[in-house]
């Protein structure tokens, strides 16, 4: 399955200019081409009224993207979260729960006090935001509307962020924010199932705030960065869209048995063995590169893996035998690991934060436009 994944992943990387189409290739385009009008005919009904957003009498905001893959989502909804509960809202966050196997129309994975549910029934994300987010509910179900409901109803919630939210369109929102990976927004240009776009680019235009993520030359620095004006695509004709710069900033290493924070410069001039089953797996290795480790090898696993006893076999074996100091994964990878207590003693995890550059006026962008809607 693994394999099968990462051959979906090399399909996706493809823009075709390197080698010839082949009869595969051509069929997946096919049904790209039924899936972009299937996209344009729906939101074409939505934007004509004929489809009926459901209106929620607390705030909305949604938290999405246009491609399948990480940008960034889960550690930008923790940092709206507790910027909305800074300022006196009581937010709660949606989730779909992917990967989780409870299907009942509402799951509570946490009150805001308690973690009710693992990452088995609720999806590693779920947990990860009930763990970080402290103090804030957290809710899947297939029906934003209904887990939304309950969320006010029962929990007492005045404002409500969906996580990955933007193709969610049943549901009205009072703002859209959209990321974009800075090294490959659009990925191969191509839609599903031939590229990982979910919609073309020009649904951002629906989008009221957009953030560049990842690693690239937006990335901040001592010296100043770069306007995020400056890298966005004029043909998106997006100009009275805010756009912002952000990207995540390591906070410091977990001893995944203990829970013990680490500096980072515990990890600096170590031999690290990385393994990372995220949207983007190759931006953990760049992360941990740059924080002085010394990575003797990597393994990528698709993302929402649920990791096996070969897995972690396969894991300690490379990293006896090419004498690594440390081994090191996501606090994502973390939650899905809780099964093997015995392998978390023997790594670490990297906690990042999104950051975002001229955060004030981002802050203050959320809380005019929650006092206009």
């Amino acid at each position: 399955m693994v394999k099968l994944k990462n051959a979906w992943r090399n399909i996706w990387n493809d823009d075709g200019s390197t080698r010839r189409l082949n009869p595969f290739i051509l069929s997946l385009l096919f049904l790209s081409l039924l899936y972009r009008q299937t996209i344009k005919l729906r939101n074409q009904l939505y934007a004509a009224g004929v489809c009926k957003q459901k209106k929620l009498p607390g705030k909305v905001i949604s938290v999405g993207n246009i491609t399948v893959g990480g940008t960034g989502k889960t550690t930008m909804v923790i940092m709206l979260a507790n910027i909305l509960k800074k300022h006196g809202y009581r937010p709660a966050i949606l989730s779909r729960g992917y990967g989780g196997k409870r299907k009942t129309p509402v799951n509570i994975v946490s009150e805001g006090t308690r973690l009710l549910m693992g990452h088995v029934e609720a999806g590693d994300e779920p947990v990860l935001l009930a763990k970080s987010a402290g103090g804030i509910p957290v809710l899947t179900g297939p029906e934003r509307t209904v887990t939304g409901k309950c969320a006010m109803e029962v929990l007492g919630a005045d404002i409500l962020i969906l996580d990955d939210g933007f193709q969610h369109r049943s549901l009205f929102r009072d703002i859209d924010i959209v990321l974009l990976d800075i090294a490959r927004p659009f990925g191969n240009g191509c839609l599903l199932p031939r590229g990982p776009l979910r919609e073309p680019p020009e649904s951002l235009k629906r989008a009221d705030i957009i953030v560049w993520t990842g690693i690239g030359d937006g990335q901040k620095s001592g010296s100043g960065s770069t306007s995020p004006r400056s890298l966005y695509p004029i043909y998106l004709e997006c100009d009275s869209v805010p756009v912002f710069r952000g990207y995540h900033r390591p906070k410091y290493l977990i001893q995944g048995g203990t829970g013990k924070a680490y500096p980072l410069e515990y990890l600096k001039g170590k031999k690290a063995c990385a393994f990372a089953g995220i949207g983007s797996p190759e931006s953990f290795r760049e992360t941990v590169e740059s924080l002085g480790g010394r990575v003797v090898h990597f393994i990528p696993f698709p993302d929402h893996h649920r990791y096996n006893r070969k897995d972690i076999a396969g894991i300690q074996r490379l990293s006896t035998a090419l004498a690594a100091e440390i081994t090191v994964t996501t606090e994502k990878d973390g939650i899905k690991l809780a099964d093997f207590p015995c392998f978390l003693h023997e790594i670490f995890l990297l906690s990042v934060e999104m950051e975002i550059i001229s955060g004030e006026t981002f802050e203050r962008l959320i809380l005019d436009k929650l006092k206009q809607c």
